[in-house]
């Protein structure tokens, strides 16, 4: 009886386990240090351009330092996608949300890492 019990706990902690991870939410501050508004912020599965849009609120993330908290669902590991107001499209591939709490879009722009896309839409 004893064995039953403990198999069934194992079974019910193991599958709970696996939903927590399935739906694991990370928050990320969002600060638009570029000089142009953000009209649009995406998420996507790293490597998968299965792009999801994030809520920024009522308004535009005014360029200089306008911040918000996003709730972002899955993986660690995910590729960003900032749109601004002047066309510009940054992409910012295999950002870690679970290493870094906050994503500085001027910093990324000034930069232009290899890993990263400037273009237009």
């Amino acid at each position: 009886m004893r064995t039953a019990i403990l198999i069934t706990l194992l079974l019910a902690g193991g599958l709970a386990g696996r939903a927590a991870a399935a739906g694991d939410m990370h928050y990320l501050d969002l600060v638009n240090t570029a000089p142009s508004s953000l009209t649009a912020f995406a998420v996507a599965a790293a490597g998968s351009d299965d792009w999801r849009a994030v809520e920024l609120g009522d308004a535009p993330l005014r360029g200089g330092g306008d911040s918000t908290t996003v709730a972002i669902r899955g993986d660690c590991v995910r590729d960003l996608r900032s749109t601004f107001r002047d066309g510009r499209v940054l992409i910012q591939r295999n950002f870690d949300v679970c290493r870094y709490r906050s994503y500085h879009t001027g910093q990324y722009l000034r930069r232009a890492p290899a890993n990263a896309r400037l273009g237009h839409d």
